[in-house]
């Protein structure tokens, strides 16, 4: 088991930064000390953009692509198909976070971050242009396909160190508090998402939402991630942002000697969150697209619905923050695997139990989504060495949605049309149960070494 350095709190007189460091600075950039504060402020900004991009891209794989991309199936087989491609940024993140790693070493941070939300806009707002298939035939699913893997690289790129920075340089007894900041992003971004689709939904008239309504939202996600991109490189671009990751030594490394010498570390720790993973998209999207399918109920009110679900999941994910700081990361992450693995054996009857039912899936689903996926991020990061801390957090979070959320939408849909409801608890419980293996041999490891 490799030992975590541990740094103190002033600077070295003697440091000089890295060539990488030494990248052309905006005109914002400015000297002094960067406050947690402040690198949170920008994690949660940076991370709010990419999940609205992300949520955008969810939602619209239920209410339009189907239809829109998929016409010469039926619902369900067109809602597959569409998931389907769904899951293929997750397939290329790692593909991103490594070849734009590359970019790093050899021109620097901002010109990284800069690619790849330049990447990730143009993808998203690319879709917004897309011919349907009526106009282009399979052509146009598979630019859909090519412009989702572009999303996937760009995620992946856009890995920026500051939740690892942000848990290196807060308080002993906060670090529980700084590590769920950045996870925030999530709930906002999905409520901003969700709330867009609700209103072009009940603005607009069936015909005219599947014609071009749909496509407003990715316009606006474009805008966000212009916004984002100048807040986060003018953090990024100071001189002291540079001089903090590389006291911390949050650099780039070499993928197949971080494989070769902490690959343990990157599949534990991609395992250990599998259970927050695979229910962050069994209460968001599969529960979206099993309304369309079997229920005469308002999407506009059931996207109401996940809306206020995800507000909760908000406040869930500040009490996270309390809660380890309180009892520890790692006994919160195997509390909430357990009552997740309670909760998934309530799928079916829930589900099936009516709009009261449904209420309460979504709401006790995000309410455990916020406080598992608060400290979902980084779960077992602080094993890695400080050398390759950087790249090997950066991956173990891309192998993390990989193997728990890529393909959960597909699988669950897949599963209660064909089988039963039931086996979505199945799935989701094998996901928790993932969890607590991987926790419980890390802690194994722990004990040993």
């Amino acid at each position: 088991m490799a030992t975590t350095t541990t740094y103190g709190g002033e600077m070295n007189a003697d440091y000089q930064p890295s060539p990488t460091s030494q990248g052309a600075r905006n005109v914002n950039a400015r000297d002094g000390q960067i406050a947690p504060g402040e690198i949170a402020v920008g994690v949660v900004i940076g991370r709010t953009s990419e999940y609205f991009d992300f949520f955008v891209y969810a939602i619209a794989s239920v209410l339009v692509f189907p239809s829109v991309f998929f016409p010469f199936e039926d619902r369900l087989e067109g809602t597959l198909w569409s998931f389907a491609i769904f899951a293929l940024a997750f397939i290329a993140r790692p593909f991103g976070t490594i070849a734009l790693m590359a970019v790093q070493k050899r021109f620097g941070r901002e010109a990284k971050l800069t690619i790849a939300l330049f990447l990730l806009g143009s993808s998203t707002v690319a879709m917004a242009f897309l011919p349907t298939y009526s106009d282009l035939g399979a052509a146009s699913i598979v630019l859909l396909a090519l412009l989702r893997i572009g999303q996937g690289v760009a995620l992946g790129g856009s890995w920026d160190g500051l939740p690892s920075l942000l848990a290196l340089n807060a308080p002993e007894n906060k670090r529980g508090w700084y590590a769920m900041l950045g996870q925030l992003g999530a709930p906002l971004g999905f409520i901003v998402a969700a709330g867009l689709f609700a209103y072009m939904l009940e603005a607009l008239s069936g015909l005219d939402f599947l014609d071009w309504g749909w496509r407003y939202p990715f316009f606006v996600a474009f805008a966000i991630n212009v916004v984002a991109l100048f807040a986060r490189l003018r953090l990024v671009s100071t001189p002291e942002y540079s001089r903090l990751l590389d006291e911390r030594e949050l650099e780039p490394t070499n993928v197949i000697e971080l494989s070769r010498n902490q690959g343990r570390n990157v599949i534990i720790g991609a395992l250990a969150a599998l259970a927050s993973y695979a229910l962050f998209h069994l209460v968001t999207v599969f529960p979206l697209s099993w309304i369309t399918l079997y229920s005469t109920r308002s999407i506009e009110d059931f996207l109401l619905l996940e809306m206020v679900g995800a507000a909760l999941a908000a406040g869930a994910i500040v009490l996270s923050g309390l809660i380890a700081d309180r009892f520890g990361r790692r006994r919160t992450l195997g509390t909430l695997a357990t009552l997740i693995a309670i909760f998934s054996g309530f799928v079916p009857m829930l589900m099936e139990g009516g709009e009261t039912g449904q209420d309460l899936f979504i709401i006790l689903g995000f309410c455990l989504l916020g406080l598992s996926y608060g400290q979902a991020a980084g779960a077992v990061t602080a094993n890695f060495q400080a050398k390759y801390r950087y790249t090997g957090a950066a991956l173990t979070s891309d192998l993390a949605w990989l193997v728990g959320a890529a393909f959960a939408p597909l699988v669950a849909l897949g599963l209660s049309a064909h089988f039963g409801l039931a086996y979505v608890s199945l799935y989701l419980l094998s996901g928790a149960v993932g969890s607590l293996a991987a926790l419980s041999l890390n802690r194994a490891l722990e004990i040993r070494n």
